[in-house]
C-alpha cells in the first residue's frame, strides 16, 4: 500500500468519529484551522491540518521522550484515552482535577518536574497551562474551534468534547510516536482500534 492510500484510509477512517466538528464559535486563534461552517452552523476544522499536527507533536514527544510527558485533562472523555496513551508509551498521566503547584512548588509531595505537557482542552486544563507557563515547559493542546491558545506550543486542532474524536486524537497521536520511533510502519495496522481508547458509558449516565 502506497504512503498515500495509507494517508486516505486513516483520513476515512477518523472522519466518521467527528474529530472536525467544531462549535458554533470560533476565536481569532482558531480562525486558520477552520475550513467552513456546518449547515448546523458548526464550524468544521481542517482534517489534514489536524493530521499534519499530529506528526508535529509526535516528533516533538519523541524528541523530549514519551516518559518526561505528562497528559492532563480534567475532562472526563479524556479519561480512557489518555490511560491507553500512557499504558502504551510509558507516560505520566494527571486525571480530574489539577492540583495547584503540581508543576511549580518543589515543596509538595505531588511536585513533578516533567519536560513536556499534553492537555485536552485549554479551557478545562487551565490550570495546567499556567503552571507549564510558569515553569518553563512547552505545551501540546487539542483544541476546539472555541478555544483560547495563546500559550500553546503546538495545537492540535480537533474537537475536544465527543468521545469518539478525543480517543481518536489519542489513538493517531500514539500510531504516529510509534511510527516516528520505526516501531510501526506507515501501512501496518495498530494492535488496538480507536473503540479500545474510547471512554464507555454506564447505563446510569444514558438515563
Amino acid at each position: 500500500m502506497s504512503q498515500q492510500t495509507e494517508g486516505m484510509d486513516i483520513k476515512k477512517q477518523v472522519l466518521a468519529t467527528g474529530i472536525r466538528v467544531g462549535t458554533q464559535v470560533k476565536t481569532k486563534f482558531m480562525i486558520p484551522f477552520i475550513t467552513r461552517a456546518s449547515p448546523e452552523g458548526l464550524y468544521m476544522l481542517d482534517l489534514d491540518i489536524t493530521l499534519e499536527k499530529i506528526k508535529t507533536a509526535a516528533k516533538f514527544i519523541n524528541r523530549l521522550g514519551t516518559d518526561n510527558l505528562i497528559v492532563c485533562s480534567g475532562r472526563q472523555y479524556a479519561e480512557m484515552p489518555i490511560e491507553k496513551f500512557c499504558d502504551t508509551l510509558g507516560s505520566k498521566k494527571l486525571l480530574r482535577r489539577f492540583m495547584p503547584g503540581t508543576l511549580t512548588n518543589p515543596s509538595l509531595p505531588y511536585y513533578i518536574e516533567p519536560k513536556l505537557v499534553l492537555i485536552s482542552d485549554p479551557q478545562v486544563d487551565e490550570q495546567a497551562i499556567i503552571e507549564a507557563t510558569n515553569a518553563g515547559i512547552p505545551i501540546i493542546g487539542i483544541a476546539n474551534t472555541d478555544n483560547i491558545t495563546s500559550n500553546l506550543d503546538v495545537i492540535i486542532p480537533a474537537n475536544n468534547r465527543g468521545r469518539k474524536a478525543l480517543a481518536t486524537v489519542y489513538w493517531l497521536l500514539v500510531r504516529q510516536v510509534l511510527i516516528e520511533r520505526g516501531e510501526l510502519n506507515e501501512n501496518e495496522p495498530m494492535k488496538e482500534a480507536i473503540d479500545d481508547f474510547e471512554t464507555k458509558i454506564t447505563e446510569e449516565e444514558i438515563e
